[in-house]
């Protein structure tokens, strides 16, 4: 028996395989951030993945930054993911929104009114967004003062809820990546001398408020968080203790009982080993006795390689990235072993339907007779 297809409930949300789609982002949402029929096309074709986490999508228009991202935070945009959702479900898959505020890596021309964006610090990363004009550099980041943090919770409590109303299985909350909730978890980026920053209980203060709040507001059991411990994009230098950090933000969420962690080893879209890590030591922190929350990995992973970690009990799931960009049957050439389709980098962002909705799939009859 192949693991991969082993079903799962993973806290309130049953899945018919153990194959992630992890989210993506191919910056093709419509006017006003909204999302459009050509990505309810886009999920419906991937939606024999056990879970699809659909790509980030901003909670407020100061969270956005990058071009043609979605949103979540008002009715035309919660309608057009609802049109996603319905496909998806009618195909019988799952689907999660990522939840997502980019922090410093955003430029002014998508703020409001131009202004800068926020972060946990008003230092600039070296990195670049996409804009208007293509990629330009990142825009000098505002510090958040700390009695404007309240409001940011309850922007991703209220977009939890929207998604709830779109009719999503559940949600995960981005902290990873170098995006708003990493700049204050990592202490290369957060600098502050407030109530949060300095040591790990003081940076971990806020992405737990958020994940509260969400949990709070959906349901424990709904509600995934997706971290990244030593990835350096967008600028997010190393922690000076990682492990410790994270160990410490894996304690405070085991008493919640989330539906789920979703772990990118290593360097997104590089190599696991990149810098050393101990994901095994954090995903036993996680799966306590009593804990029904699944683990998640990703980063890499190759159906072999995937099987081997299920096999081991190293993971409950496996989330696969680029694959499912050209490979909308991916579960199905999983299964029967068959090659993958190679990706077309030159359409990933942004767009209509090539590289995007007409990938290829396999032909049943002649691949199981093959």
């Amino acid at each position: 028996m192949n693991p991969l297809f082993n079903p799962l409930r993973m806290g309130d949300i049953s899945l018919a395989n153990r194959i992630v789609m992890a989210p993506l982002t191919r910056n093709r949402a419509g006017p006003g951030q909204v999302p459009t029929a050509l990505m309810a096309t886009y999920y419906a074709q991937r939606a024999s993945a056990g879970l699809i986490i659909a790509e980030a999508t901003q909670i407020s228009q100061v969270a956005q930054g990058y071009r043609d991202t979605p949103g979540i935070y008002n009715r035309e945009q919660i309608a057009g993911w609802r049109r996603i959702t319905e496909a998806v479900h009618a195909r019988g898959g799952r689907v999660a929104l990522q939840l997502w505020h980019v922090g410093r890596i955003s430029h002014v021309s998508l703020q409001p009114s131009g202004r800068p964006p926020v972060s946990s610090t008003g230092r600039r990363a070296n990195a670049k967004t996409y804009t208007l004009k293509g990629f330009e550099d990142v825009s000098h980041p505002r510090a958040l003062n700390s009695d404007e943090l309240p409001a940011i919770v309850d922007e991703y409590r209220r977009a939890a809820g929207a998604a709830m109303d779109a009719d999503f299985d559940g949600v995960e909350i981005h902290a990873a990546s170098g995006y708003l909730l990493d700049q204050f978890l990592r202490d290369s980026i957060n600098d502050r001398d407030d109530s949060y920053g300095g040591p790990p209980d003081n940076r971990v203060r806020f992405p737990l408020a958020v994940i509260k709040a969400v949990a709070d507001e959906i349901g424990a059991g709904r509600t995934g968080l997706r971290i990244s411990p030593v990835t350096p994009v967008n600028d997010a230098g190393q922690d000076s203790d990682a492990p410790g950090l994270f160990s410490h933000l894996i304690d405070q969420l085991v008493p919640l009982n989330l539906s789920f962690v979703h772990v990118i080893e290593g360097a997104t879209s590089g190599p696991r080993d990149a810098v050393p890590f101990d994901y095994e030591a954090l995903r036993r922190r996680f799966k306590r006795p009593g804990q029904h929350g699944a683990w998640i990995i990703n980063n890499g992973y190759a159906r072999s390689t995937a099987v081997t970690a299920l096999a081991s009990g190293s993971t409950d799931l496996v989330a696969f990235g680029r694959a499912f960009v050209s490979n909308p049957d991916l579960v199905f050439r999983l299964r029967l072993d068959a090659p993958l389709a190679s990706l077309n980098r030159d359409t990933l962002y942004g767009g209509g339907a090539a590289g995007y909705t007409d990938y290829p799939q396999l032909d049943l009859a002649a691949a199981i007779s093959a």
